[in-house]
């Protein structure tokens, strides 16, 4: 089976930088004049949450079980989204429509909103809603060609009883240290294990393996997100006829694996060949791991909210 390009999610109809529409709370304006006040907690605290969502010919991917887990996540940290949910569907939806999208990434921010500069959340009375629909390529093309390569990196994951997992927040510092070394280690992507040796995921993606016939995934409570890709493909592979099993492994069985792939909304599913110098199989894409991305792609223009119906 030959293996695909990423898709772009750019659209000959997207509107350019200079005309972007961007929602803040009910009023769509333009790059330039789309702020928020120095003042909002999330600016000045990281306390706030977001979903990276993806449209694919019109189809916002899953939206619903996105602003699902948006709501879980503001109701965690005890931050009331100013929308209600069928409210919130609209708006990203018009804000797709306002750019002329088809193809795109979708970034939906509830920030806690402006307060003093103390950390007491509740004295910010309300919070914002921001929407932004624009592209993007979170990696080149050659590495869903040829697979990717990554490292293993000193910093942990964060502890579910500090900051669960399953609550995308604003605060990103835990994931971008590990970015960094995995930079640093002249890698674009960075493996990051829990404080007993367990993998956990990588910066912005979930792990998977393929090991002796059957598919893992770490589960959440190790501390990885819930991810909507990450459910889908388990949701196909079963379907498939693969067992699927959400269980704790160490860097010794992804080595040792037949495959491995990783996923997530802007990375879709990216093959991995190659982790801390050791080759995953014979250090090519996997027929599984292609078989995944093919059936993963032919889903994601019906199984959403079509825009433009």
């Amino acid at each position: 089976m030959s293996q695909q390009a990423p898709r772009s999610v750019a659209s000959a109809e997207s509107a350019n930088a200079t005309d972007l529409q961007i929602y803040i709370d009910g009023e769509f304006y333009g790059r330039e004049n789309a702020k928020v006040s120095v003042f909002d907690h999330t600016l000045l605290y990281g306390d706030g949450v977001f979903e990276g969502i993806r449209a694919y010919d019109g189809c916002i991917f899953r939206l619903r079980e996105h602003l699902e887990r948006l709501y879980e996540s503001a109701k965690y940290i005890m931050l009331k989204v100013p929308l209600e949910i069928d409210e919130l569907t609209e708006a990203v939806a018009e804000t797709v429509r306002r750019n002329g999208l088809r193809d795109c990434y979708i970034r939906l921010v509830v920030t806690r909103g402006v307060g003093n500069l103390g950390l007491a959340p509740w004295l910010c009375p309300k919070g914002s809603i921001i929407i932004i629909a624009d592209k993007i390529q979170l990696y080149p093309p050659e590495y869903y060609e040829k697979g990717l390569a990554i490292v293993t990196v000193p910093t942990m994951r964060n502890r579910v009883e500090s900051l669960n997992a399953r609550v995308k927040s604003c605060n990103y510092l835990n994931n971008i240290l590990a970015k960094i070394e995995a930079n640093n280690a002249g890698c674009i992507e960075a493996l990051m294990l829990d404080h007993n040796g367990f993998v956990v995921e990588c910066t912005g993606d979930n792990v998977f393996i393929l090991r002796n016939g059957r598919l893992l995934t770490p589960p959440s409570y190790l501390g990885a997100l819930e991810g909507i890709t990450r459910n889908c493909v388990m949701e196909i592979a079963r379907e498939e006829g693969l067992e699927v099993l959400e269980q704790p492994f160490t860097r010794f069985d992804l080595f040792n694996a037949e495959e491995a792939f990783l996923t997530g909304t802007a990375a879709e599913i990216i093959p991995l060949v190659e982790v801390d110098k050791r080759k995953i199989g014979d250090g090519t894409p996997g027929e599984t791991t292609l078989r995944l991305i093919q059936a993963y792609r032919e889903r994601t223009t019906r199984d959403g909210y079509q825009v433009y119906s």
